[in-house]
């Protein structure tokens, strides 16, 4: 067996796997601070088991969200929650503010005044 060969099979491992767990087991303080800074779970890898799971951690962070907001005041009421990050989909880009100054030049546009 080739070295590259032993590599992808390693590479490609459950997670969950006796190899995998041993080189996380021996990874030291800084490797996982590191790690959990970096972290990046859309590009790991999910079993279908996780992916169910994930969408029932959603779905009750949502319920949460609805049963709270039901019971507060609108302007009292979080905001609500993100939905787990998962293998293959990019983060949400949090969509942009409205600064005073340009919300100002956005309603002289509308109202016919010049830029």
């Amino acid at each position: 067996m080739s070295w590259r060969r032993l590599r992808v099979l390693i590479q490609h491992l459950p997670a969950e796997s006796h190899t995998m767990t041993a080189m996380r087991n021996a990874l030291t303080d800084e490797e996982i601070e590191e790690q959990a800074e970096k972290g990046e779970p859309e590009k790991g890898r999910w079993s279908q088991a996780e992916q169910l799971l994930a969408i029932v951690g959603d779905r009750l962070a949502r319920l949460e969200w609805a049963y709270i907001s039901a019971h507060l005041e609108k302007k009292d009421a979080p905001p609500p929650p993100e939905p787990i990050r998962r293998p293959g989909a990019k983060a949400l880009k949090p969509k942009p503010k409205l600064s005073d100054d340009t919300a100002e030049t956005l309603f002289q546009l509308i109202n016919g005044g010049a830029a």
